[in-house]
């Protein structure tokens, strides 16, 4: 029993285990019939889905990802240190580094 804890062994397992829950699955699902246009249509409530594609942008994202990658990195930083002056100064350009992140 304790054999199938070994990653190698395990991992053929699933990959066992997938293949069989994948051919079950497509046994029992519908057939795709193309000439029925509505099965592969979104649902909107009626409404036709607008041509204009939203693409969102990524630097909010970005700005967000890097306050807090700051953060954490500079709290394991602090949480690690003794308490010095340097650690004092270091404090206060994390704190000058959240702000500018903060502020754009």
């Amino acid at each position: 029993m304790s054999a199938i804890l070994i990653p190698p062994i395990a991992f053929v397992l699933y990959i066992i285990l997938v293949g069989i829950l994948s051919g079950l699955g497509k046994l029992i699902a519908e057939p795709n019939s193309p000439a029925n246009t509505e099965k592969t249509k979104s649902y909107t409530g009626g409404e036709n889905l607008p041509l204009k594609v939203g693409v969102p942008g990524y630097k909010q994202f970005f700005v967000v990802a890097l306050f807090f990658a700051v953060l954490h990195l500079g709290v394991l930083m602090l949480g690690s240190a003794i308490i010095s002056p340097i650690t004092v100064l270091y404090l206060a350009g994390l704190i000058l580094a959240l702000l500018a992140l903060i502020l754009g």
